[in-house]
């Protein structure tokens, strides 16, 4: 199981991806790059649309920012406005990543059950500003996080079995840059801060994924001795994933310093069969641990400061059966989680289980489930809600 099946399952009905903001009981944290979300590899649902770089869209209506027409719980030091980012030419968008006033994300057509094909997106803080990324010579693309006016995320082609190839783009189409690594059959970037961007490569089909940091002076392999991993998230200092580091088959939540030897097993000591860290921000990492492993498995979202003892479960005492954190930023997380009624919520905590937000409240009526997927340093949140790409700005 990993990050991008869970967001699917909880956006089932044309949903892409979410990503998240924060703010819960306080402003509290202090101010920092914080994390996107990123997916562990390709989604499978995206854009295709037209490929100029101006973009048109929806005029971006914003909604009722004290949450009318969406019932659950509020707080009253936490208010929101919710701008729909959905641009002309795609069924469905989704945003998976937020930082410096800009947001990262996909676009996609549909064709009966699929979504193809993708194209990377980047936005401005309205759908009028939407730019396709999709590069010459990739028939897909996928933007998962964007940091200082950088996107990271994945293309691959259609034909030739849909190798993967990490990217990095600075704005436009024509920016891209192909960061696949020597050595490697496929790669994925799923992150970025600072100079650093993480993900994963293969050396060959069907080889064990290994966890990669890219920074200006190479490439590092961050995978522990014997096992497999990846990376989703880094704020330029310390890079989160999952993997298994002693070759067996659960995955544990990881937290890494730059190197394979830094490693940090974050899985607790009990309670949870399997667990995955998406987002790092100021020395806190966010992610979800698993109870079981078949039919029924639920999930809550973590929150950790460095070490499998620091654990923090963020799953509130009533109203949801799953939820998942996906990102973190000056002291906030962001993720969703799946109501007893059945659509999932985009939701918001502040460092404990009783601060949460649920962001869906902000939203207009007509928006069936909501997820969010990254956050600032300001407290504004990408995600998305209904098939549209949406993001919670902070008032």
């Amino acid at each position: 199981m990993n990050l991008k099946a869970l967001l699917a399952t909880a956006a089932a009905g044309a949903f892409l991806m979410v990503a998240a903001c924060g703010g819960g009981s306080s402003d509290g944290g202090s101010s920092d790059s914080g994390s996107n979300g990123g997916g562990t590899g390709s989604s499978g649902a995206g854009g295709g649309g037209t490929g100029d770089s101006g973009g048109t869209g929806n005029s971006g209506g914003t909604s009722n920012s004290g949450g009318t027409g969406n019932s659950g719980p509020t707080n009253s030091t936490a208010q929101y406005v919710a701008i729909d980012l959905h641009a002309s030419g795609f069924d469905v968008t989704g945003g998976l990543g937020i930082g410096d006033g800009e947001q990262a994300g996909v676009g996609g057509i549909q064709f009966g059950d699929a979504v193809l094909p993708n194209h990377a997106l980047l936005w401005r803080g309205s759908a009028s500003s939407v730019v396709d990324l999709n590069p010459t010579g990739f028939d897909n693309s996928e933007a998962f996080a964007t940091s200082g006016g950088i996107q990271v995320g994945v293309g691959w082609n259609n034909a030739g079995g849909g190798v993967q190839h990490a990217l990095k783009w600075t704005g436009s189409a024509g920016s891209v840059v192909d960061l696949h690594p020597s050595g490697y059959f496929s790669s994925v970037a799923d992150g970025i801060g600072g100079d650093q961007v993480v993900g994963f490569g293969q050396a060959t089909t069907g080889a064990s994924k290994h966890a990669l940091l890219w920074t200006s002076v190479g490439v590092v392999d961050l995978n522990p001795p014997g096992g497999s991993s990846l990376a989703t998230a880094t704020d330029g200092r310390q890079q989160v994933g999952s993997g298994n580091p002693a070759g067996g088959g659960v995955n544990h939540a990881l937290l890494w310093s730059g190197t394979a030897a830094s490693v940090v097993d974050l899985h607790p000591a009990s309670g949870f069969d399997l667990s995955e860290a998406t987002g790092v921000g100021g020395g806190q990492q966010v992610g979800v641990g698993f109870i079981g492993l078949g039919p029924g498995t639920v999930s809550h979202a973590l929150l950790w400061t460095g070490s499998a003892g620091s654990v923090v479960d963020l799953h509130p005492r009533s109203g949801f059966s799953s939820t998942l954190a996906s990102a973190v930023a000056a002291g906030r997380q962001v993720g969703y989680g799946i109501t007893n009624a059945g659509p999932a919520h985009a939701l918001l905590w502040n460092g404990t289980a009783d601060s949460v937000v649920d962001l869906h409240v902000f939203l207009p009526p007509g928006y069936g489930s909501s997820v969010a997927s990254g956050i600032d340093a300001s407290g504004n949140v990408i995600g998305q809600a209904g098939g549209h790409a949406i993001l919670w700005v902070r008032q």
